[in-house]
C-alpha cells in the first residue's frame, strides 16, 4: 500500500467520535477488554461492532477470541505513520511561518 493511501486509511478509521472514544478507552485500559466497550461507548452492540470492525481492518486495534467473547486491544504501532506525518506538519525547518502574506489593496 502506498504511504499516502495508508495515512488516508488510518485517518478515515479514526474519523468518527465513537471510534475515537473506543481508541481512548483501549488506551486507558491495558490488556484486553470485551463487552465493556459497549457500556463505555454508550451505543448499541451492533453499532459498536461496526466501529470495532473498521478499527480492526485499519490495524489500529486487534481482536482475539477469548472463550465466549472477543478481546480487543490497542495496537499503537499501527498509528506510527500517522503520528510521524502529523509531527512533520508541526515541525517546520527553521520555524518558518507558512501563512501566505496578504496583498495590499489600493
Amino acid at each position: 500500500m502506498h504511504h499516502d493511501d495508508q495515512l488516508a486509511e488510518l485517518s478515515k478509521a479514526l474519523a468518527h467520535p465513537a471510534r475515537l472514544r473506543i481508541v481512548r478507552l483501549l488506551q486507558a485500559t491495558p490488556g484486553c477488554i470485551g463487552g465493556d466497550i459497549v457500556g463505555a461507548v454508550g451505543l448499541a452492540q451492533s453499532t459498536v461492532s461496526e466501529h470495532l470492525r473498521i478499527l480492526k481492518a485499519a490495524g489500529i486495534i486487534s481482536g482475539e477470541i477469548d472463550g465466549p467473547r472477543v478481546c480487543y486491544a490497542l495496537n499503537p504501532d499501527a498509528l506510527a505513520p500517522l503520528a510521524e506525518f502529523i509531527a512533520s506538519l508541526t515541525a517546520l525547518p527553521g520555524d518558518v511561518c507558512c501563512v501566505p502574506t496578504r496583498k495590499e489593496t489600493p
